[in-house]
């Protein structure tokens, strides 16, 4: 399997999820998430997974500061409806690094380390997201802004060439190259930018 070497560039996420602890999955319950696992879950590589990405990471940051997060200790509400645009891409990506699950998702052990209910959407708020620790009720709500790293110009008549079946191979090359390398900026050259991810604490 062979991702774009930047992947690798990007700092991983580490969590302590105590389910995966107690049923023995991980030592010491340490989990290890790197941007090719948010890959993988969506199948492609793109803003909308990376900003997913960068908001995770944002808001563990901040409610956790140094401290290793708890996974399955989040909840997490997005204020568009799951069917509505990028939503329900951006909400996987987040439950699959945070362990937040809709209703559908695990229901606990004896009624301990549930998942299900903390994933939720279609939220009234000013944010586009919201992140809260479960132990505490610590917030951070956050907005992401993929228009601050645009595109290479290059980049939208190239797409429309591939959406009306008029691309060659070269085209799709570059195409692949130009889309990837957007994403590149995002994660590595504007990861802390606050115009793309804007934090209220």
């Amino acid at each position: 399997m062979t991702f774009p070497s930047f992947f690798e560039q990007v700092s991983s996420l580490s969590l302590r999820d105590p389910l995966a602890g107690l049923l023995g999955a991980a030592e010491g319950g340490i989990l290890e998430y790197r941007y090719a696992d948010a890959v993988k879950w969506a199948g492609h590589s793109c803003p909308t997974v990376a900003g997913a990405w960068l908001m995770t990471r944002a808001a563990l940051r901040h409610l956790y500061g140094e401290a290793v997060p708890m996974r399955g200790g989040i909840r997490v509400e997005l204020r568009d409806e799951q069917a509505a645009g990028t939503a329900g891409v951006v909400g996987g990506v987040i439950g699959l690094i945070t362990g937040a699950a809709g209703e559908g998702g695990f229901k606990g052990l004896g009624g301990r380390q549930a998942r299900n209910g903390l994933l939720n959407y279609g939220v009234a708020m000013p944010a586009e997201f919201r992140f809260t620790r479960l132990d505490n009720e610590a917030t951070v709500a956050i907005d992401y802004h993929p228009a601050a790293v645009p595109p290479d110009p290059a980049l939208p008549p190239l797409m429309q060439k591939l959406l009306a079946g008029q691309a060659g191979p070269d085209d799709s090359a570059s195409f692949a190259r130009l889309w990837q390398d957007r994403v590149r900026r995002i994660l590595l050259e504007h990861a802390d930018d606050p115009e793309l991810v804007q934090i209220h604490a």
